[in-house]
């Protein structure tokens, strides 16, 4: 299991409670295990309901925790086609 998805489960708790978070989950480069030294960690949420530009201090706690940088999207945000084009990375925290 790598780092960046312990760190993310070790805080899930407390990053749920803080937010209104459905689901979280790792994909991209950090999902498949191809990250390079320099690679942003993508992950998607799906919300509970609304966020708000609470959502960029979601992006900002999470990048404090894994000291890299996030790439965050919302599930809702996502149009279809590329959510497919996602969906068999997705690991869910």
């Amino acid at each position: 299991m790598s780092e960046v998805i312990q760190i993310l489960q070790q805080h899930k708790r407390e990053l749920f409670n803080k937010y209104p978070i459905k689901s979280m989950a790792l994909f991209g480069s950090y999902s498949r295990g191809d990250q390079q030294r320099d690679s942003d960690v993508d992950i998607m949420v799906e919300l509970n309901g609304p966020l708000g530009l609470r959502f960029l201090h979601l992006n900002y706690d999470i990048e404090k925790l894994l000291h890299k940088k996030v790439d965050l999207v919302s599930k809702r945000g996502i149009r279809p086609q590329y959510f497919a084009a996602i969906e068999p990375d997705l690991i869910y925290v």
